[in-house]
C-alpha cells in the first residue's frame, strides 16, 4: 500500500475502519511487557487457536460461523491484575486471566456473548464488568494513553482507522512550518521527560538556526526504578510517537531522526521497528511523505541503560557512537547537539502529544490541565497502592486523587507516609501535601520534580533514611563520574547514609550531608547530577526525627534496617521445637527441647532465618 495524497489516506481509513467493524467480535489480549511476564502471551496463541479451529468448540450455532479477531494491544493499565483480555463488541474487560479459562472465554463471550463473571474486576462484593466502570480507568483522563489497550499495537491500519496521521496531513497540506511550531508554542506544552522545558521554544530555537542540517531525536532512556510510561507507548501506540516525530521534523525542516531507547526495552524495540517499517511502505515515513516535497527518514538507536544518558547531551553523544556523558552548556542541544546541528531532542510522551495538538488546537490542549501546564501527565504507580499499573492524569491533579481515588488507597488498609516523585531525582511528599497539584511548577516548592512521572508510595513500614540511601546508591553507581560535584559529593553522601543505617551516625553528619548535598545541587554539571540530592534533603526536612532516631537512639522504628533490627523470642509462643536454633547459621540461639529458647543478640547476625523458619510466630522484631 502506498499513501500519496490525503485523499489515498482516507481512502485507506474508510477500508481499514470497514475491516474492524466487519468482527463480530474482537479478543484484545494485552501484549504489554507486564502481561507477557504473567503469560498473556500463550493466552493469545490459545486464542488464535480457537479461532482457526471452530469445528472443535462444541457449541450450538443458531447463525453463521462469526467473523473473529485477536489482536495484540498495549498496556491495558491495570498491570497488577494481568494477563488482561477485552472483548468487543460487550466491552467486558476480564482480568488474571489463565490458560485454562481461554475455551470457557471462547464459548461462552465470543461465541454466545455471555460474560464470565469470576473473571471480572471485583472490590469486595461489587464486579466491574466494563473498563469504564473500573476506577482505576473510569477516573483517568487518557489522551496520549487513549488507544493503548484499544488497538491493534502492532497494525498502522487499525492506528489509521482511529484517526492516525491526520494530523501530519494537515500539518503538511495545510501549515508551514512556523505555523506548526507557533501551534505546539501556543499549546503551551512543556516537556514531559522532566525538566519541564517548553517544546515550543525548544523547537523554534531550532527552526532559527542558520545550519540547514537538523536533526529530531526522541528520548525513549526511562530509567528511573519503577517508571515504564513511555516504554508503555513505544510498546502500545508507536504510531502515535512517529507521528509527533514526523510533524516535528517538518516543522523544523529536518530530515533525519532517532529514537534513543534502552536495550532493556526488547518489545519496544521489536514494535518500533515494526511501526516504521509499515510507515515506510505506506509512503508515511521516508521520502517525498504522501506524495509531498517533505522527507523524514527514522533511525532506532539502542542504549546500554546508563542513566545518565537521559541528560540530551549524554544522549546525543551515546548515539554517535562515544561515551555517554553530559558536557558543559552553551552551546545547547537545540544549537548543536548531535553531530553538532541543531537538534529538537524531547521524549516519548512530549511526540505523543502533538498530533492531537495539531488537530485539536490550541484551545482544547489548553482545556486540561493547570494554566503553567496544560495538557495530561502519564504517571506509573508503584509501591503500597492498592492499584498498581500505568494511569493518565490533567495536570494539576492531586496525590489524594491518584493515590485514593485512583490508585485504591494504601494496600492492607495501611497508613499513608510518603510518595517518592520524580524517581532517584526526585524528592519525597508527605501527608501535607496530598492535596497538592502535581504540576512542573508546584511540586518543586517542596525539593521535589515531577521528572517522568514515576510515583513509588510508601506506608507507615517504610523506612525514610533507607529510602534516601536507596535512591543515592542508585545515582551513584549511576553518575557518569565527569564532574567533580557529582562524582564525589554523592559518593561521600552515600558513605554518611550507610553509616546512618548501620546504628553508626553522628549528629554532626545530618548538616554535613546537607552541605553536601547543597554543593553537589548548585555545582554538577547536568540536571541529573544537580537533581541527585533530592531524595536526600527532602526526607532531611521531612523525617529529621528518623535521622535523629537512628542516629541517637540506635533505632529504626520501621524495622527495615537490618543492623538496628534485634530478634526476639516469645516466651508465651515458643513451643521449645528447636526449629530455630537448627537453622540459625551462627549458633545464637540456645535453650532446652520444649523449653523457651532465647537468641543471643551479641552474636546474631541480623539474617532473619529464626524468623522464617518459626512454625508458631514465636520470633519478633524489636525495633
Amino acid at each position: 500500500m502506498i499513501i500519496n495524497s490525503r485523499k489515498e489516506l482516507e481512502k485507506q481509513r474508510k477500508a481499514a475502519s470497514e475491516e474492524i467493524k466487519s468482527y463480530n467480535c474482537r479478543i484484545l489480549v494485552c501484549a504489554g511487557t507486564g502481561c507477557i511476564a504473567t503469560g498473556s502471551q500463550k493466552i493469545y496463541d490459545e486464542m488464535k487457536k480457537l479461532c482457526a479451529d471452530l469445528e472443535g468448540v462444541t457449541v450450538e450455532m443458531e447463525k453463521d460461523v462469526p467473523h473473529i479477531g485477536v489482536v495484540k494491544t498495549g498496556c491495558q493499565g491495570i498491570c497488577e491484575l494481568g494477563p488482561l483480555i477485552r472483548i468487543e463488541p460487550y466491552h467486558y474487560q476480564y482480568v488474571k486471566v489463565q490458560l485454562e479459562d481461554c475455551r470457557e472465554i471462547f464459548e461462552r463471550t465470543v461465541l454466545k456473548g455471555e460474560p464470565v463473571e469470576r473473571l471480572f474486576y471485583h472490590k469486595g462484593e461489587k464486579a466491574f464488568a466494563k473498563p469504564k466502570d473500573i476506577p482505576f480507568i473510569a477516573k483517568q483522563t487518557r489522551v496520549v494513553l487513549e488507544n493503548c489497550g484499544n488497538i491493534d499495537a502492532e497494525s498502522i491500519d487499525e492506528y489509521i482507522a482511529s484517526g492516525g496521521f491526520k494530523a501530519l496531513a494537515k500539518a503538511i497540506f495545510d501549515m508551514k512550518p512556523d505555523e506548526v511550531v507557533e501551534v505546539v508554542d501556543q499549546s503551551g506544552l512543556r516537556g514531559r521527560g522532566g525538566g519541564g522545558f517548553p517544546a515550543g521554544r525548544k523547537w523554534k530555537q531550532v527552526a532559527r538556526q542558520p545550519e540547514k542540517v537538523r536533526y529530531v531525536v526522541c528520548n525513549g532512556d526511562e530509567g528511573d526504578p519503577g517508571a515504564f510510561m513511555d516504554g508503555s507507548v513505544m510498546e502500545g501506540d508507536p504510531f502515535k510517537m512517529i507521528e509527533g516525530m514526523i510533524i516535528a521534523a517538518y516543522a523544523v525542516s529536518a530530515q533525519e531522526g532517532y529514537i534513543y531507547v534502552r536495550a532493556e526495552y526488547p518489545l519496544s524495540v521489536a514494535r518500533l521497528k515494526m511501526a516504521i517499517a509499515q510507515a515506510e511502505e505506506y509512503h508515511l515515513l521516508g521520502d517525498k511523505i504522501m506524495g509531498s516535497d517533505f522527507s523524514f527518514h527514522l533511525h532506532i538507536n539502542r542504549g546500554a541503560g546508563a542513566f545518565v544518558c537521559g541528560e540530551g547531551s549524554a544522549l546525543t553523544a551515546s548515539i554517535e557512537g562515544n561515551r555517554g556523558m553530559p558536557r558543559v552548556k552553551p552551546p545547547r542541544t537545540v544549537e548543536k547537539g548531535l553531530w553538532e546541528k541543531p537538534t529538537v531532542l524531547n521524549n516519548v510522551e512530549t511526540f505523543a502529544n502533538v498530533p492531537n495538538i495539531i488537530l485539536k488546537g490550541v484551545e482544547w490542549f489548553r482545556s486540561i490541565g493547570s494554566e503553567g501546564s496544560p495538557g495530561t501527565k502519564t504517571f506509573s504507580i508503584t509501591g503500597a497502592i492498592e492499584n498498581t499499573g500505568l494511569l493518565e492524569v490533567p495536570m494539576g491533579t492531586t496525590l489524594r486523587e491518584i493515590i485514593y481515588d485512583i490508585g485504591g488507597g494504601i494496600k492492607g488498609g495501611g497508613e499513608f507516609k510518603a510518595v517518592q516523585i520524580g524517581g532517584p531525582s526526585g524528592g519525597c511528599l508527605i501527608t501535607p501535601h496530598l492535596d497538592v497539584g502535581l504540576d512542573f511548577d508546584s511540586v518543586k516548592k517542596y525539593d521535589a520534580i515531577v521528572g517522568s512521572g514515576g510515583l513509588v508510595v510508601m506506608d507507615e513500614h517504610t523506612c525514610m533514611v533507607e529510602v534516601a540511601r536507596f535512591f543515592m546508591s542508585f545515582t551513584q553507581r549511576e553518575s557518569c563520574g565527569k564532574c567533580v560535584p557529582c562524582r564525589e559529593g554523592t559518593k561521600r553522601m552515600l558513605e554518611i547514609l550507610e553509616r546512618i543505617v548501620k546504628g553508626e551516625g553522628k549528629l554532626e553528619d545530618l548538616d554535613q550531608l546537607e552541605e553536601l548535598a547543597e554543593m553537589v545541587r548548585s555545582m554538577a554539571l547536568c540536571g541529573l547530577g544537580k537533581s541527585a540530592p533530592l531524595p536526600v534533603l527532602s526526607t532531611l526536612r521531612t523525617f529529621r526525627d528518623e535521622y535523629v532516631e537512628h542516629i541517637v537512639e540506635k533505632k529504626c522504628v520501621s524495622k527495615t534496617c537490618e543492623a538496628l533490627r534485634s530478634f526476639k523470642i516469645n516466651p508465651e509462643f515458643c513451643k521449645g521445637c528447636s526449629k530455630c536454633a537448627k537453622n540459625c547459621p551462627v549458633g545464637a540461639i540456645t535453650g532446652k527441647l520444649k523449653e523457651a529458647y532465647t537468641i543471643n543478640n551479641d552474636l546474631c547476625i541480623k539474617c532473619g532465618a529464626c524468623k522464617d523458619n518459626c512454625a508458631f510466630d514465636a520470633v519478633y522484631i524489636e525495633a
